[in-house]
C-alpha cells in the first residue's frame, strides 16, 4: 500500500504530560493559574501604557506590543493544553495542529524581534541621548514593529507551506504538548530534508541574529554606563532601566536555545520543561519583571487600578 498523502491524516496525538497520568488535574490547575496571571498581567500593562500619558514613549510602546505578543504566544499554546487536560484527550486535528504552529511561530518570533528592538531603543537612549528623540520617532517605532510583524508572518507561512506538503502515513504521536516543528517532522513519512535545510538556513539566522544584535547593544550599553560618573545616581538609574529587559532576554533566549540550538536531548522531559518556560512562564513573568523595577509603570498601574486611567 502506498503512502497516503497529508489530506488523509485527520488528527495527531499529543504526548503532552501523559507520562504523569496521576497529575493531570494538578497540571490543569497549574496551567490555568499561569494563563490567567499571564492574561491579567499583560492586559494591565497594556492598558496602563495606553491610558498613562507619561508612558507614551518608544520604550513603553514596544513594551505594549510585547505584552500583546506574550498574550498571543501563551494563548496559542495553553488553551489547547487546558482543553486536552480537562477532557482527558490528547488529540489535535491536522488543521488545528498547523494553525497552532502558525500562530506559535508568529508570536514567538515577535517576542524575539521585539526584545531586539527594545535593546536598540535602550542603546539609543543611553549611548546617544541627544539624538534619541529625533532618531526614535513615532513613525520609526511603528515601522519597526510593522517590519517585525511582516517578517514573522513570512517565516511562519514558509514553514507551514513546507509542512503542508509532507505526507503523514499514520496518526502519529507528537512527543510534545503542542505542535512544534521538530516533533512534527519526526512523525512525517515523506522526506523532510528540505524542511530541515530551511529550518537551519532560515530559522537559525532569524533566531541567532536578534540575539546577537541584542548582545551587541548591551555590550555598548554597559560600556557607556561604566563611563558615567559614579556620583549622581546616573549609573544606578541606567542599570535599573535595562535590568528588567535584560532579565527577560536571559530567560527567553536561554530556554529557546536549549530547545532549538542544542543537540537532541535523550530525555524528552527536558525539552518539555524548557518549552513550558518560554511559552508559558516567560509571558507570565514579563509584566512582573517590568513593573516591579519600574516606578513609572507602578504609578500608571496604581492609577489604572484606582480608576484614574485618564490621569496625567
Amino acid at each position: 500500500m502506498g503512502h497516503r498523502n497529508q489530506s488523509s491524516v485527520s488528527e495527531f496525538l499529543l504526548q503532552g504530560f501523559s507520562q504523569w497520568p496521576e497529575h493531570q488535574h494538578l497540571f490543569f490547575g497549574l496551567f490555568l493559574c499561569m494563563y490567567l496571571i499571564t492574561l491579567a498581567g499583560n492586559v494591565l500593562i497594556f492598558l496602563a501604557i495606553i491610558f498613562g500619558s507619561r508612558l507614551h514613549t518608544p520604550m513603553y510602546f514596544f513594551l505594549a506590543c510585547l505584552s500583546l505578543a506574550d498574550i498571543g504566544l501563551s494563548s496559542s499554546i495553553v488553551l489547547k493544553v487546558l482543553h486536552n487536560l480537562y477532557t482527558q484527550q490528547r488529540t489535535i486535528s491536522y488543521i488545528g495542529c498547523l494553525t497552532q504552529l502558525y500562530f506559535f511561530l508568529i508570536f514567538g518570533d515577535m517576542d524575539s524581534f521585539l526584545l531586539t528592538v527594545m535593546a536598540y531603543d535602550r542603546y539609543m537612549a543611553i549611548c546617544h541621548p541627544l539624538h534619541y528623540n529625533t532618531a526614535m520617532s513615532p513613525r520609526l517605532c511603528v515601522l519597526l514593529v510593522s517590519v517585525c510583524w511582516v517578517i514573522a508572518n513570512v517565516i511562519a507561512l514558509l514553514y507551514i507551506l513546507l509542512i503542508a506538503k509532507l505526507s503523514f502515513c499514520v496518526v502519529g504521536e507528537i512527543s510534545h504538548f503542542f505542535c512544534d516543528i521538530n516533533p512534527l517532522l519526526k512523525v512525517a513519512c515523506s522526506p523532510t530534508r528540505l524542511n530541515e535545510l530551511v529550518l537551519f538556513f532560515v530559522g537559525g539566522p532569524f533566531l541567532a541574529g536578534p540575539f546577537l544584535c541584542t548582545l551587541i547593544s548591551y555590550i555598548c550599553i554597559v560600556s557607556a554606563i561604566l563611563k558615567m560618573p559614579s556620583s549622581g545616581g546616573g549609573r544606578r538609574k541606567a542599570f535599573s532601566t535595562c535590568g528588567s529587559h535584560l532579565s527577560v532576554v536571559c530567560v527567553f533566549y536561554s530556554t529557546v536555545f536549549s530547545v532549538y540550538l542544542s543537540p537532541p536531548s535523550t530525555v524528552p522531559t527536558k525539552d518539555i520543561v524548557a518549552s513550558v518556560v518560554y511559552t508559558v512562564v516567560t509571558p507570565m513573568l514579563n509584566p512582573f519583571l517590568y513593573s516591579l523595577r519600574n516606578q513609572d509603570v507602578k504609578v500608571a498601574l496604581k492609577s489604572l487600578l484606582r480608576g484614574k486611567i485618564f490621569a496625567s
